[in-house]
């Protein structure tokens, strides 16, 4: 017969690795690892066990009051969220994005790959002949008239900079939800979207510098650059992994590992749309400008090194 004595000598240490668990879950689930998640989760059930044992065989014992208030505390950890944690969107920012980003970086470097290389290229032919940036990029020839003839068609001066940052942002999240979207075609057309958009950048570039007209250019583009193009990348990178999910679902079923990848994927494309937002605002309100191109140069890489800072530090255990 089962005693309270010989159910403590049994289950103590079960128990004891519970209340830890429980206290350091306290601020809240996200400050347990997944792994540690999972344990207090069989923890968990395992100390319901418990009591219902307790509470068939020794009703009035003090241990069936202990186990009681045990399993009560646990599943305030676990079912309901914290004070700290009950903002989802605090959650999101803390936590989520980040650690999707961190999940993913392979693909968002081989989606900045795909796009900078073609964009290398792009940028050697239109450079050497603007003819051969011509065959590359059909349709450019417009924008080569304009460097041409020294026109800068970025300044909008009819629209104001509130109306050209709404143009800019709805334009860069169109092109970042295209190449997410794209991983649905086996990730094709996500290719596509970068190598196309790679080699207009670099072919554009190559065309002002064969003209003499680079200085205008990246006076206009630097200060954006690195936020534009991190959203890209990480952009592509979400539409890559779907595509892969896809062909390559390991122990999963396609569907789940689709999925798995479909629900991280969704968490990046809504960190690019806000990304894109700042690099809109900074498109519209700074680039334009007389600005002097060290200060835009500063603007750049410091948004840059605050936007991957963030990302590759914010939601990491303790």
């Amino acid at each position: 017969m089962n005693t309270p004595d010989r159910h403590i000598s049994q289950r103590r240490a079960a128990w004891s690795r519970l209340e830890e668990l429980i206290a350091r879950a306290a601020g809240g689930i996200g400050r347990i690892s997944a792994a540690e998640l999972r344990e207090l989760g069989q923890l968990y059930r395992q100390a319901c066990t418990d009591l219902a044992i307790a509470r068939r065989d020794y009703p009035d014992h003090k241990l069936t009051a202990y186990l009681n208030q045990l399993v009560a505390r646990a599943h305030g950890v676990i079912y309901r969220y914290s004070a700290s944690e009950s903002n989802p969107v605090a959650t999101f920012f803390r936590a989520t994005l980040p650690r999707a980003f961190r999940a993913t970086w392979p693909m968002t470097l081989t989606a900045a790959l795909v796009f900078l290389l073609p964009a290398l290229a792009a940028f050697v032919a239109g450079l050497s002949d603007p003819a051969l940036g011509e065959v590359l990029v059909p349709g450019i020839d417009f924008v080569t008239d304009q460097i041409r003839a020294g026109e800068e068609w970025w300044l909008r001066i009819n629209e104001g900079p509130a109306a050209a940052s709404t143009e800019i942002m709805t334009n860069n999240i169109n092109v970042a939800i295209r190449a997410f979207a794209g991983g649905v075609t086996l990730g094709i057309y996500t290719l596509y979207i970068l190598v196309f958009n790679g080699l207009l950048l670099g072919t554009v570039a190559g065309i002002a510098q064969h003209f003499g007209f680079a200085d205008n250019l990246w006076g206009f583009v630097t200060s954006h650059a690195t936020l534009e193009l991190s959203a890209i990348f990480i952009a592509g990178g979400a539409g890559l992994q779907l595509g892969w999910a896809i062909l390559r679902p390991g122990t999963l079923s396609r569907r789940s590992a689709l999925v798995v990848a479909a629900r991280r994927a969704v968490v990046l494309l809504i960190g690019c749309a806000l990304i894109l937002v700042v690099a809109g605002l900074i498109e519209a309100f700074i680039s334009p400008t007389s600005l002097p191109f060290a200060l835009k140069l500063f603007v750049s890489l410091g948004s840059g090194a605050l936007l991957f800072a963030y990302l590759l530090l914010s939601g990491r255990e303790s």
